[in-house]
């Protein structure tokens, strides 16, 4: 589990295509302070797993599934990248709830700047809308955003200039790809909905 509050840019070092897998290698420094083998750490609000690090890099294999499903799939080298690493019982919940599982791929429409922030648009596909209230919480690339404006296909969301120089929002471009990860609270509230029976079952 995450909380969407990135830690670090780290930079993509190598991708080795093993044809319906890559290995990706990323160069960081704080995420790798304490990071050891089978460690969870997000990328891109993609939980990945620690399967190699040396020094100053750690490498990750990154299945089909995630490839299709997620912004990692064109990912090279160069590319700058938003790392966490899971979080620990004694951190504070500085964003939200994030569990690294990407619901679906937005498109950055278009960006607004202003003296103090800057308001960014993403599509959306139309099926994530109904998870989305008026200053409620999703992860855009891993980052813990409040959301701002949500229409059918699209929402919004202001940063402020700490985020824009800390994360992947601060130079992404107008039809960039980001990974969506929407509240997993509203998802089970769905799901006891459409139950509908909140009734507590007997063990």
């Amino acid at each position: 589990m995450f909380t969407g509050i990135v830690e670090e840019l780290g930079t993509v070092e190598g991708v080795e295509d093993q044809g319906d897998a890559i290995r990706l290698t990323i160069r960081a420094s704080d995420v790798l302070a304490d990071a050891a083998l089978g460690d969870s750490i997000a990328v891109n609000g993609c939980c990945l797993t620690v399967a190699a690090r040396t020094g100053e890099t750690w490498t990750a294999d990154v299945m089909q599934e995630t490839l299709d499903k997620t912004s990692l799939h064109g990912v090279a080298p160069g590319d700058r990248v938003n790392l966490e690493r899971a979080v620990t019982v004694e951190k504070r919940l500085g964003g939200h709830i994030v569990q690294g599982h990407v619901d679906a791929v937005g498109t950055i429409v278009q960006r607004t700047p202003s003296e103090h922030w800057e308001v960014v648009e993403v599509r959306m596909p139309r099926a994530l809308s109904r998870y989305l209230v008026d200053k409620g919480s999703i992860a855009v690339d891993g980052i813990s955003l409040t959301e701002g404006g949500a229409r059918d296909d699209s929402l919004t969301d202001s940063l402020i200039p700490e985020t824009l120089a800390r994360t992947t929002l601060g130079f992404r471009a107008p039809g960039d790809r980001v990974n969506l990860e929407v509240d997993v609270i509203a998802k089970h509230v769905e799901r006891l909905l459409a139950d509908g029976d909140l009734t507590p079952k007997d063990s």
